[in-house]
This record gives C-alpha cells, structure tokens and sequence, in this order.
C-alpha cells in the first residue's frame, strides 16, 4: 500500500487523490483525468443560445460578452438587435401617443394603443419562437434584423 507524499497517509494505489489531505498522488492511473477536468465548464450550445433571449436584449448583452462559442454569439448578438430595436419601438410608440392624449387627441390615443398592443405581441411570439428555435439548435434569423446583427458584430 502506498502513502500519501503530503500528509503520509495510507492511500490505494492506484488513487488519484489522498482521502485525508486531498493532494494529488503521482500513483494515479494513467487514464485518469483530474477532478476538475472531469465537471464540464460550459453549459450547452443549445441553453446559452436559449439564455440570450430569456430576459431580452439585456442576456443577450450579457451572453455575448460571457460567452465566445460562435453559435452563442449569433443568438446573442441577435437578440440584443431584436429586442433592443423592439424595445425602443415600444418607448417611442408610448411616449408619442401618450402625449397626443394629454394633448387631447383621443383618436391618436386610441390608435396608439392598438399599435403598442400589436408591437407586443409580435414581441412575445417572437420571443417564444426564438427560444425555441434556439434551443433545437437551429440558427433562425429574424429577416432584416439577422443582417443588421451581422454588421454590427460581424459575422458569429
């Protein structure tokens, strides 16, 4: 039986670690990879990509700067075009007609309304067929804003 070169402990022989003090021992065997080499590092593609479109553009920034993958990248850099540009869309859109109506015009309101309720649920189906697309592992892009993404952050 051998021992441990640290503490001295009595270790297997063929351990790649001593029970007792936890150093690595020279004994191990040779196919045996370290503990740490051993607990994957990453998440999957498929999940990063998904975790860009969770929050909006705001995972997608993250996401983007966290991760390198290309395949991540692409759905990060997608993302924050897509739900960036959405997101100003719907400010602008509530901030012109909500002062048209403490201006008085009520048919402006109303007309904005219908659209800040339009530009939100394309922005909620969009979002779910993202994610999905996403997670199967398919690089979907989103017509105009696929190619602005690639201007923007080069091609992933």
């Amino acid at each position: 039986m051998a021992h441990c070169t640290k503490c001295g402990a009595a270790v297997a022989d063929n351990a790649g670690f001593c029970a007792a003090c936890g150093a690595p021992q020279a004994g191990a065997a040779a196919g045996a990879a370290p503990i740490a080499a051993q607990v994957p590092s990453q998440m999957a593609e498929n999940v990063a990509g998904l975790v860009c479109y969770i929050v909006g553009w705001i995972t997608g920034l993250i996401m983007y700067f966290v991760d390198k993958r290309p395949y991540v990248r692409y759905h990060a850099a997608q993302s924050i075009v897509v739900f960036g540009g959405l997101h100003i869309l719907l400010f602008i859109v509530g901030a012109f007609f909500g002062m048209s109506m403490m201006a008085g015009g009520f048919a402006a309101f109303g007309f904005g309304a219908i659209l800040y309720w339009l530009v939100l649920i394309v922005s909620f189906v969009l979002w779910i067929v993202l994610m999905i697309k996403a997670y199967q592992g398919e690089k979907f892009r989103v017509p105009f804003a696929a190619d602005i993404a690639e201007k923007i952050f080069g091609k992933n």
